[in-house]
């Protein structure tokens, strides 16, 4: 429940007061951990940072014009794979900052990274994390739209050239569609 008020509170207050972005900018989200987020270990829970994740994209959807697009449109994001990688905790009531940028998309998908970030010794970002998001748009009145239609609407030209590992990645971790069949049989 506490992800829908971090959510709201992004969406509907913080994000709008924050600059415009590009498509291809970065959104930088600022963020504090709670003790909601905490897991037994008493460091932020690997589940929560897939959540924070989602608010994150969320204000860049907000500050990218995008947002408003989506509802205009009848259209949704959802996740269709995600990856995350951690390299350092994050720990109550330190303040952290989720780095979103848009890397491009292929013919069914869009690819967004996100990084978690502090200041280092040095006093630049260090990353603590980092999570891969391969993500899709529907809409309200059914189906999956097109990644053209998306370039069209969102105005986003001049995509940048996913890495060949980014395509394989995306590929290797794809399920059926939802209409084929998906047996659950281990081998």
């Amino acid at each position: 429940m506490h992800m829908l008020f971090r959510t709201l509170l992004h969406v509907l207050f913080l994000s709008r007061r924050k600059p415009d972005l590009g498509h291809w900018d970065v959104a930088r989200t600022r963020f504090i951990t709670l003790p909601t987020d905490l897991d037994i270990n008493r460091h932020m829970n690997n589940g929560v940072y897939y959540s924070i994740m989602d608010v994150a994209r969320f204000d860049m959807l907000v500050r990218n014009g995008l947002w408003k697009v989506m509802l205009d449109q009848g259209w949704y994001p959802v996740v269709a794979s995600e990856t995350i990688t951690f390299r350092k905790s994050l720990s109550l009531w330190q303040r952290f900052t989720i780095e979103t940028k848009v890397l491009g998309f292929d013919d069914k998908a869009v690819y967004v990274e996100q990084r978690f970030v502090r200041p280092g010794a040095d006093g630049k970002p260090e990353i603590y994390a980092q999570g891969l998001i391969r993500g899709r748009f529907l809409r309200k009145s059914g189906g999956v739209v097109p990644i053209p239609e998306l370039v069209e609407a969102f105005g986003a030209e001049g995509a940048r050239e996913l890495p060949e590992w980014i395509h394989r990645w995306g590929e290797d971790v794809a399920l059926p569609p939802t209409r084929a069949e998906a047996p659950s049989v281990w081998s």
